[in-house]
């Protein structure tokens, strides 16, 4: 199928329409937040799976029960997603936790008058778009990537779910409100999880053990991760991904690119990367 058969354009990008029906996008419009809500935001495939299991035993300090007994898009809804419409969000206790896709400038009038604290993940994005490549192959509510070529002309043309990932990037490194912001990368949560558990942590103003944090940071390694049910999306029924054809929680790796990308394709990512983002004074992991 095709992107006007599969997708809806919303504040100029991409969305699945199966995920995000109109009446979502207005839910998600409408929506108001509470200064202590607690937003993951990321473009997809950057860590958004980890942040909602990581986040929740932060915020339960430890107690593992939500993460074992929730599936994570109840646990950390997506707003704009056709499920949040029917949690009583409303009636959670705070403190709230959110996750969102958005680009800054489609957030609501609500995120800009409350300025909730907002977790950005980002990833290095030659692993964003190889990790794209395979959930796109598996997933019946988005355009079959093609080739890798054809692929990577539409992820660096942002012609696909959420737009450009430097767009994305972008918008949120030049965000005004930084004091509410927290920066974290994907490749520092695989070098240390426990002190990344212990910066987020530290930004939510909680003040947990050390014994917590290590065992958080163990709960969320990636190999156990992929054996919770209640994170691994294999609850999803097979007609909307087959996990056949590619797991959702893939490998969890920095650096998979590299065995995807042929050399032509490296030299071309790398033009498309330094010409978006020679004005960018932010300094990536990955750099």
């Amino acid at each position: 199928m095709t992107e006007a058969e599969l997708y809806s354009v919303y504040k100029g990008v991409y969305l699945p329409t199966h995920l995000h029906p109109a009446e979502s996008l207005k839910y998600c419009e409408e929506f108001t937040f509470r200064p202590d809500d607690i937003l993951i935001v990321t473009y997809p495939k950057s860590g958004t799976t980890w942040m909602q299991e990581v986040v929740p035993l932060i915020v339960s300090e430890g107690d593992l029960t939500p993460v074992l007994t929730v599936p994570n898009w109840d646990r950390v809804p997506w707003l704009e997603e056709h499920r949040a419409i029917l949690l009583n969000l409303e009636q959670r206790p705070s403190p709230r936790v959110f996750a969102t896709h958005f680009h800054h400038h489609m957030m609501n009038e609500s995120y800009f008058k409350t300025k909730p604290r907002v977790l950005y993940v980002m990833r290095n994005p030659k692993d964003v778009f190889t990790s794209s490549y395979h959930y796109y192959g598996m997933a019946s509510y988005l355009v079959k990537p093609g080739t890798p070529d054809e692929f990577m002309e539409k992820f660096l043309d942002g012609k696909i779910m959420f737009g450009s990932w430097f767009d994305h990037v972008k918008s949120w490194i030049n965000a005004e409100e930084k004091e509410s912001i927290l920066y974290i990368f994907y490749e520092e949560m695989i070098a240390d999880l426990k002190g990344s558990v212990e910066k987020i942590a530290k930004f939510l103003g909680k003040s947990l053990s050390q014994d917590v944090m290590e065992k958080i940071a163990d709960h969320c390694v990636f190999k156990n991760m992929k054996q919770n049910k209640m994170s691994n999306f294999s609850l999803v029924p097979e007609e909307y991904m087959d996990q056949k054809k590619s797991e959702f929680l893939r490998k969890g790796i920095a650096g998979d690119w590299k065995n995807l990308f042929t050399e032509a394709q490296e030299q071309r990512f790398n033009a498309v990367y330094k010409d978006e983002m020679k004005d960018v004074t932010f300094k990536f992991i990955w750099d």
